[in-house]
């Protein structure tokens, strides 16, 4: 390139990876990319047009019916329906055949209709359910070469012979025999069987056992649900990387694989791997993203090492072997990261429970999304298909919260003392006062120039020693309750329901808010639970009550004081239940009485401050003053600077510091513990100096 030569550090990592880097890298074209050449027409198109997401777990609950759909590979353990294949009908037989994944799978472990969990006898045959003795289920795992379904074979001789073996193919073969008109709603109450598999998917090269897996000889492999090994199984298949085993540092991934493995506690006391989880994927979704998932599970960072070859970083600590100091850094950029605005006060997080059907469930917050006086909730998501352990999850989440609140360094270092930065994940930096003996994780590629001799690269200073630790016991926190399935109905939905929200003076003269439903009454044998959760962006524990038989109300516990809630009812009648209504939202309010207004406002300003003085009024529900300062005579463009907590009738004061100079109007405001405000009290015109 004119005027200067770098050559790219190639760290290909879930932190900071590009679609055209990690390309880039698949492809090998980093030399193209050296000596100026273009990737050409079909690869830029290819990079422009977005290809489909990762499929997530729930869309696995249907067999998808598509003339030519994409091919599916599965990682692990995972519940997915098929692609059909064939789907006819023949003397009150039906005949289904979808295709799972395009590939050999180690096993079958769970088969269920319509979502429920069936038995198979040693004929295929369901043999509990409504179902029972009349749907008949067969299965093959993927084998180079396969066995025909003679039971489609023999029924449709003229489209569908001997040699239709689905060789490679994991595939499934469900007969469903018509019954008698009457009994079609019991024994189909949602019509045609929908099928779906819990199965264990692709064998895995394992560079730990070399003596028994022989690199293209998939059938030497064993099934694992360890992410490493899935990643380096991506990498070298044609689906993702196109790259092969010689291509592969394998003392590297023997490290990171060993990592995967490593037991952790959880929550219960129980033990389970650091890095095991599993998904399924097409063949058109990108290949980048499929990665992403991959190495942000595993918390693997892939790299290509000096000697050309592909590198990774395990998912855990390594004490930095490059170290820089004053003398060896040209310039540092450093950001505290401590702005209100982009702090992170807790993580959301998702997983897939494989104890519950293998449905995607909110993990627990990690963290505390709110603060005192402050109503902004500011919260990070985390999300990864692959992930299918709460424990896991949650060690994520902590990282994650980690670094959205990590302190940003950007650093130009002599090349000299930092040459093996671009092979490294952690280094460390000796730049007192802000930096001495930081750690700081790489997050973006660094730059190598060669014609200036230097080394420049970004990331964040994280605590070495409490990144990856992690004691379950007390940080994993519990999940969720799942909510539960919603039966099917006969039991009519409830009519004219209504929420009010009610006060009532509890121990010691407080009041405390609940709410108290109504509704229509249709039976005296019917009883309706009534459920209510708080209403934010990732609901709470769900809680419910149900009422007597024969009454039209019931109500709910108490309510936190202030928090918006949802609720929603439906019917009981003789153990199965109605739809729900829709929900209804409402804010639960302990004390709807404001407290009487301040007396005796003033403010005295000074320099970049202002001391405000009040006296409190003399009620019993007084709580607090809030403290609002504007640049204009109007209250609705004000902003609440502070609040001061203190009992009735005191004379109190507060002073707000760093106003710059200018003139300003101010307000107090009595509030109750709800939040009620009194009437507004001006204090007038007031310049800061």
């Amino acid at each position: 390139m004119p005027g200067f030569i770098e050559t790219i550090a190639l760290v290909i990592s879930s932190l900071a990876t590009t679609v055209l880097g990690a390309n880039l890298l698949y492809l090998g074209t980093y030399a193209l990319v050296a000596a100026g050449l273009a990737f050409g027409a079909v690869a830029l198109q290819s990079y422009l047009t977005p290809k489909p997401k990762v499929p997530k777990p729930e869309d696995g609950s249907y067999n998808l019916k598509q003339n030519v759909p994409p091919l599916s590979f599965v990682l692990g353990k995972v519940k997915k329906g098929g692609d059909y294949a064939f789907l006819e009908e023949t003397g009150g037989v039906a005949y289904h055949s979808t295709v799972l994944a395009a590939h050999r799978i180690n096993r079958f472990v769970q088969h269920y209709l319509h979502d429920k969990t069936v038995t198979l006898n040693s004929d295929g045959v369901v043999s509990n359910t409504s179902m029972a003795g009349v749907v008949r289920i067969l299965t093959r795992l993927g084998l180079n070469a396969e066995t025909v379904y003679t039971q489609i074979r023999d029924a449709f001789p003229t489209i569908w012979t001997n040699d239709h073996r689905g060789d490679g193919l994991a595939t499934m073969m469900m007969q469903v025999y018509t019954v008698k008109q009457e009994d079609h709603l019991s024994v189909f109450p949602n019509n045609m069987p929908e099928h779906s598999a819990v199965i264990e998917g692709a064998l895995l090269y394992d560079p730990r056992k070399a003596n028994q897996h022989i690199p293209d000889q998939p059938n030497t492999w064993d099934y694992s649900e360890n992410l490493s090994l899935m990643r380096l199984w991506h990498l070298t298949h044609p689906v993702g990387g196109k790259l092969s085993i010689d291509d592969m540092y394998l003392p590297d991934w023997i490290n990171a694989a060993n990592v995967s493995d490593e037991d952790v506690t959880n929550r219960s006391g129980g033990v389970e791997p650091r890095y095991h989880g599993g998904f399924w994927f097409r063949a058109n979704n990108e290949v980048t993203e499929v990665g992403r998932i991959l190495d942000q599970a595993a918390e693997l960072v892939v790299f290509e090492r000096p000697d050309g070859l592909v590198g990774v970083h395990a998912g855990r600590f390594v004490e930095p072997d490059v170290r820089l100091t004053r003398d060896d850094i040209i310039n540092v950029s450093f950001d505290a990261n401590e702005r209100d605005s982009s702090s992170v006060l807790a993580v959301r997080g998702h997983f897939v429970d494989t104890a519950s059907d293998f449905v995607t469930r909110d993990a627990a917050i990690y963290g505390d999304p709110y603060l005192a006086d402050d109503e902004t909730e500011r919260t990070r998501t985390f999300d990864n298909a692959a992930i299918q352990s709460h424990n896991h999850c949650q060690r994520l989440q902590k990282i994650a919260f980690i670094r959205a609140n990590a302190p940003k360094v950007s650093v130009l270092a002599h090349y000299e003392a930092a040459e093996n930065v671009p092979y490294r994940r952690f280094v460390r930096v000796h730049l007192p006062p802000k930096m001495d003996e930081a750690v700081v994780e790489i997050t973006a590629t660094p730059k190598v120039s060669l014609r200036n001799l230097t080394v420049e690269f970004s990331g964040i200073v994280v605590p070495a020693a409490a990144l990856y630790s992690f004691v379950a016991s007390v940080e994993e926190g519990e999940p969720p309750t799942a909510a539960g399935k919603p039966g099917s109905s006969g039991v009519p939905t409830p009519q004219n329901f209504g929420v009010t929200i009610q006060t009532e003076v509890v121990a010691g003269g407080a009041t405390a808010a609940y709410a108290n439903a109504t509704w229509d009454l249709v039976s005296g044998v019917l009883r309706y639970e009534f459920e209510w959760e708080r209403y934010i962006l990732f609901p709470q524990p769900v809680q419910s009550v149900l009422s007597v038989a024969g009454e039209n109300s019931v109500r709910t516990g108490y309510l936190a004081d202030g928090e918006q809630y949802r609720f929603r009812l439906r019917a009981w009648g003789g153990g199965t239940p109605s739809e729900w209504t829709g929900y209804i939202i409402a804010t639960a309010t302990a004390d709807p009485v404001p407290p009487g207004s301040l007396s005796g406002a003033s403010v005295t300003p000074g320099v970049g401050k202002a001391l405000f003085e009040w006296t409190a009024p003399n009620s019993a529900n007084y709580y607090a003053c809030q403290i609002r300062i504007g640049t204009t005579g109007d209250i609705n463009a004000s902003t609440l600077v502070a609040t001061e907590y203190g009992p009735p009738s005191a004379v109190d004061n507060r002073t707000v510091l760093g106003l710059a100079a200018g003139t300003y109007y101010g307000w107090l405001i009595a509030i109750n513990p709800s939040g009620r405000p009194a009437s507004p009290v001006a204090v007038g015109e007031f310049v800061v100096g």
